[in-house]
């Protein structure tokens, strides 16, 4: 399987994708750079491990982009507090991190099983 054949590697390029957008005129690079790489790390290391060899190293990546995920709803929970990112923008981004987020578990589990005897 390719990886821009799946879903929560689509979602999650779209999500990158509009956190770009949302924010291309935030003047606070530090925190513009730090919430883009968070989104960009997602769909970017489920690609990384798709394009590895062997299952270890398949869920390995996609447990980095898991933890990337995490990272942009805590960078996406201060963006909100702070005034940087609107609430309802914010509540629909946490709303896809987590989602995504449950997917990558899912496949986890799944690409762990198969490495099992």
């Amino acid at each position: 399987m390719r990886f821009e054949d799946l879903e929560v590697w689509k979602r999650s390029a779209r999500l990158s994708a509009e956190i770009y957008k949302t924010l291309a005129e935030l003047r606070d690079f530090g925190y513009r750079d730090q919430i883009t790489r968070a989104g960009l790390s997602i769909p970017s290391n489920i690609a990384e491990g798709y394009e590895r060899d062997g299952n270890k190293e398949i869920a390995n990546f996609l447990n980095y982009a898991k933890g990337s995920a995490g990272e942009l709803r805590t960078q996406t929970y201060i963006g909100i507090e702070i005034g940087y990112i609107p609430k309802d923008t914010g509540r629909k981004w946490l709303t896809e991190a987590e989602e995504i987020s449950r997917m990558l578990h899912a496949l986890i589990k799944t690409i762990r099983t198969r490495t099992k005897p």
